[in-house]
Parts: structure tokens; sequence; C-alpha cells
């Protein structure tokens, strides 16, 4: 864990937000990069493109989660994992942070504090990344050694 703490950090000082780091982190896993995809992520983070709405940790989440189970090509077919996986994601991060901050926008999370976004996004983004990773392993699309 030590590695992705570190690979968090790296990340976030160099100005990624948490729906990127996640993203970055998801691909890199699947030995992949997508400057493109990352870019995308953007748009999710702080809340929707800074409005403070939906957390950009829980919709990044969502996106890795898709990354792995979704349907790219109409040649695919849908994967029925996907969205019992993102149920029980969002399930999770409901209770895992939205009772303890009081929601799951942005800006709840933050309580209008900016240390909130130091102290509680990095903590936040790791849990995250462990819960969809054991997500993805239990359905069968990664394999944790």
């Amino acid at each position: 864990m030590t590695d992705e703490l570190n690979r968090i950090a790296q990340l976030r000082a160099q100005g990624f937000n948490c729906s990127q780091i996640l993203i970055i982190l998801g691909l890199e896993q699947q030995g992949k990069s997508n400057p493109d995809l990352v870019k995308a992520m953007t748009g999710l983070g702080n809340g929707l493109g800074n409005c403070g709405k939906i957390c950009g940790v829980l919709t990044g989440a969502v996106c890795v989660l898709g990354l792995y189970a979704g349907r790219g090509e109409v040649t695919e077919k849908k994967n029925n994992y996907l969205e019992n996986m993102i149920h029980d994601f969002v399930i999770w991060f409901e209770d895992e942070f939205g009772k303890n901050y009081g929601g799951i926008d942005c800006q709840t999370i933050l309580n209008d504090d900016p240390f909130n976004r130091m102290l509680r996004c990095p903590d936040m983004v790791i849990e995250t990344y462990q819960k969809i990773m054991e997500l993805l392993d239990d359905n069968g699309f990664i394999y944790e050694s």
C-alpha cells in the first residue's frame, strides 16, 4: 500500500484531481496510459468541475469500474457484473464517507474548510482505490497477489 500512497502523493503534487488520480491508478494497474481519458476526468474533479457537487472520488471510482467492466465497442456484450459492482461501491461509499461527512457532495465533505481537501481527500482516494480493487478482484477482473 505504500507504493499506492506514494503514487497518489506524486500525482496530487503534479496537480491531478481525485478523479484523475483514480483513473491513472486504474490504467497503470492494467499497464496502460491514456492521456485523453485522464483529461476527460478533469470534468469530474472537485465536485463536477469545481461546482462542489457529487464527490470526484465517487465519480472517478465508478469510472474505474467502468474501465475494467464496461462496454467499449459494438462487438462487446454488456457485462452484468458492472451494475452490481457500482451498486455495492456506492453503498460502501455512502456508509464510509457520506455518513461521516454529512453527504457525498464535495462541498459537504470539505465543509468549507480548505484544509479538509488536504486532510480528507487523500485518505478517501486510497480507501476508495482499495475498495474498487477489491470489488474488481472479487468479480474476476484483476488478480491481487
